[in-house]
């Protein structure tokens, strides 16, 4: 009986031996993923982390905004103003017409004159310094000038609105297939309309700035060699006493034109008027002798 007590009590001893290993071994387990996950978060010790080498790797050259395009991607309109003296303007006309076509453009307003000449000419925008050095070469360079307008954000803005308007005239039209009242389709229909003018007028825009990247303009003046002379030497004091001396003679010119023009109106009406006058002052002339003998007459003695 006492050895069977003693092997119960063994037997309790062992298995609570066991449960007390088995709940230190769970509680073990539970704790191993926060560790493993603390261990995975943190770098090792003498090993770099990818990230902070991806940082320090970039910290040289900062990578563009996200949404923003880079150097290569910017939409830029170029414009360039150019001026020329040559010997002779319409052969200068000539040769820019037959540079223009060469380089896939094409001339716009032009007003030619036999000493003066202005044309603009359309190429485009990547021959745009090419044709500038051909026409440079025509005659003698005075100015030249370019200039480009960044038109980036007004791109990204105007393709961002006509995605979203492109989205919104889809769900009007869906919601149109779905109208079954009378009210119902007339309404849908003219909001559908509204925002399918919008759409138009966005792509119009759209096409309208991309036509002005693809597009360069040049304004080209050219002036003859005389012409240009004589511009360079009304400056300082002779050119402004030959300014000044111009300005009187367009003075008198135009007195002179004033005086002409009166003339006819003077011989017409001027004489018939100065002869009355004349003739007003004769008649008159007589009662004032008159009048001066009747007061010069000594006056009679006082009477006593």
């Amino acid at each position: 009986m006492h050895k069977r007590v003693r092997w119960v009590a063994a037997a309790g001893i062992v298995l609570a031996l066991a449960g007390c290993s088995a709940n230190d071994s769970g509680g073990e387990s539970a704790a191993m993923p926060m560790s493993a996950d603390t261990k995975q978060a943190a770098p090792k010790e003498g090993v770099p982390n990818k990230e902070a080498t991806d940082s320090k790797a970039g910290s040289g050259k900062a990578p563009a905004p996200a949404g923003q395009p880079g150097v290569a991607d910017r939409k830029l309109v170029r414009t360039a103003n150019l001026e020329l003296t040559a010997p002779n303007v319409a052969d200068v006309i000539s040769q820019v017409r037959v540079i223009t076509q060469g380089a896939a453009g094409y001339t716009g307003q032009e007003s030619t004159q036999e000493k003066r000449a202005s044309v603009n000419i359309i190429v485009p925008s990547e021959r745009l310094d090419g044709v500038l050095d051909q026409l440079g070469k025509l005659g003698k360079q005075v100015r030249r000038e370019v200039t480009a307008t960044d038109v980036t954000e007004q791109m990204v803005d105007v393709e961002s609105r006509l995605a979203t308007q492109r989205a919104s005239v889809e769900r009007i039209r869906a919601l149109l297939a779905r109208a079954t009242s009378v009210s119902e389709i007339a309404s849908v229909e003219s909001e559908l309309t509204s925002r399918e003018a919008e759409l138009e007028s966005l792509q119009k825009r759209r096409e309208s700035l991309a036509g002005s990247v693809a597009m360069s303009t040049i304004s080209l003046q050219v002036k003859a060699e005389t012409v240009a002379a004589s511009e360079e030497s009304r400056s300082g004091f002779l050119g402004g006493l030959a300014g000044g001396w111009d300005a009187f003679l367009t003075f008198g010119g135009g007195l002179l034109t004033a005086i002409g023009a009166m003339a006819p109106f003077l011989l017409v009406f001027g004489v018939p008027v100065a002869a009355l006058v004349w003739w007003l002052r004769k008649r008159r002339r007589p009662a004032e002798p008159a009048m001066a003998t009747a007061s010069d007459l000594p006056s009679a003695p006082p009477l006593d």
